[in-house]
Parts: C-alpha cells; structure tokens; sequence
C-alpha cells in the first residue's frame, strides 16, 4: 500500500466525514420532497409549494428529537455498556498515562470508566468537556503493556480532540430518525390493510407502499452514511494515536491483540458498538463481502497496515 502521509490522511478523512454528514440533512429533505412529490401531488397539490411550508415543522420536530437524544445519550450508553467510574486508588497506572497525553495535548482530563470484561475492547464518549469520557475494558488495562495502552487511550483522546464521537451521536440519532419514518410507514400500511377495502382504501394504500419504498430507501443509504463516518473517523483517530505517542508500532500491536478478543458481552446495541475501538459484537464480515459495506469498522489488517507505515 501507498504511503500518503499523516497529515495527509487526517485532511483527507476530515474532508470525508464533513461530506458525509452535510448528507444527512439533504437525505432529510430530499425524504421530505419525495413523499410530498408522490403522494400530494397526485390530488393536485403543487408539492414545491407543500415543501417549502413543511421543511419548518420537519426541522423542528427534528431539532427536539435531537435535544432529546442529546441530553440523555450519555447515561443510555453507561447503560448499555455497564461502565462504571474507575477507582484512581486502584489504578494509578491508567490515570497517570490519560494525565500524562492530556497535559501533552493541552486538553482537560476525561471521566475514566470501567467494563468489568474480560475482553479488550475501549471508547470514548461525550459531547463537551464536561461529559467526556474514555470508558476501558478490565481485560484491556489487564493484557496490554503501557506502550500499547497509552495507544489505545491516545486513539479515544483522539476521537475526543477531533470532536468524532459528537460526530457520530449526529448520525445516529440521523439514522434514527430515519428507522422511526421507515417503521412509521410499515405500521400504516398493516393499519390500512386491516380496514374494510374500498376505492379510498386502495389510494391510500398505494400511497403508502410508495412511502414505505421511499423511506426504505432513504434508511438504506443513511446507515451506509452512517457506516461510512464511522470507519472514517476510525483511521483518523488511529493516525492520531500515531501523533499523539511517536510510537505508531504500540497501536499496531494493541489492535493485534484487540482483535483476537474484542467481544463485550454486555454490548448488544449495534449504535453504541460503533463507539468502540474495535466492533465488540460478533462478527462474521470478511474484508472483501458484502456485509462488510455494513461494518462500523474498517478491517483491523489495514488499520495495522497503515499504522506500521508510520515509522
């Protein structure tokens, strides 16, 4: 593989992941237009018109969703990965390399979290300096020796300095809303077929077949979006890592080890898995599948790769 620099390779995954999340908004509105175009526009609506006077009420009810989600995604993803306060006391070894990269980056000293697992798995989250946390598994401080732990904590710092994991709570909760339309439309169709058949029934259900297909489709591309943030980030928080500690050879063999062994049992939401170091799901995704156009994390093989070109 190429070499194409470090400062090469985070302008470039920059540039990506902005591309990819101005998508996000334009599918919205272009969801939005679709169904007015198919459906009000077949009773004589001009659906430019009924766009320009819907895109208000869909922007606010979308910014109160993502209020919502905003507020309370912290203690939803504590509780969905178990991750408790780590004692300082007790763990003085993990404390002293987070302080020792945050006064080296200038940046304020993270919550530290604990996964009481086996399986080395890590990540990091939050939305200012006041949420922020690195969240690590008991089995990852336990088997990887300081250089390679500083690697993995200095891949979260990264995340955090780059303002990633703010990124991806945009796109999941972007994602989500697209699930809540598709499952919306699905709900209406099995509601219509249950009432008594006439030619209104008929209509009304021809139009919604037509917005099922749509925000199916719509659904379908933002988790390839969301998919496609999330493996971006991934590299640019591994070239990071590589800045932050001049010792890329560290990462490289923590991700080694990682990936013999990232399953956290405790993880079942497929959003929160996308936060991890590495996927800590099952996985049966080959590099070249078809399911791997579906995968929250680029292939641990190239990750290595690129890393042990940073020498």
């Amino acid at each position: 593989m190429q070499y194409i620099g470090l400062d090469k390779q985070i302008r470039k995954n920059n540039f990506n992941s902005i591309l990819l999340l101005i998508a996000f908004p334009a599918l919205l509105l272009a969801l939005v237009y679709a169904l007015l175009y198919f459906t009000q526009g077949e009773h004589g609506e001009d659906p430019n018109t009924m766009f320009l006077q819907t895109v208000p009420v869909v922007l606010g009810i979308t910014g109160v969703w993502f209020l919502i989600a905003w507020a309370g995604h912290s203690a939803f993803i504590r509780m969905a990965t178990g991750s408790k306060p780590l004692d300082r006391i007790e763990n003085k070894r993990v404390y002293n390399l987070v302080e020792n990269l945050c006064i080296s980056q200038g940046m304020k000293l993270p919550k530290i979290y604990i996964i009481e697992d086996d399986s080395l798995n890590a990540f990091a989250s939050g939305i200012n300096e006041n949420s922020y946390s690195v969240s690590l598994s008991r089995g990852i401080i336990n088997k990887l020796d300081d250089d390679e732990l500083e690697g993995v904590i200095a891949h979260e710092l990264s995340h955090i300095k780059n303002r990633d994991v703010r990124l991806l709570i945009i796109s999941i909760i972007f994602v989500g809303i697209f699930s809540f339309l598709a499952e919306l439309a699905f709900r209406s169709l099995r509601f219509a077929g249950g009432g008594k058949k006439n030619k209104d029934s008929k209509g009304s259900g021809a139009i919604i077949l037509i917005a099922i297909v749509i925000t199916a489709i719509a659904y379908f591309i933002s988790i390839l979006l969301r998919f496609g943030i999330s493996r971006k980030r991934e590299y640019l928080a591994d070239a990071g890592a590589a800045d932050m500690t001049k010792k890329p050879y560290a990462l490289a063999n923590a991700l080694r080890k990682i990936s013999g062994d990232p399953l956290i049992e405790a993880v079942q939401s497929r959003d929160v898995a996308q936060l991890f170091i590495d996927n800590p799901k099952p996985s049966t995704h080959k590099p070249a599948s078809w399911d791997n156009m579906f995968s929250t994390h680029p292939p641990i093989d190239k990750r290595i790769e690129l890393l042990e070109q940073f020498v």
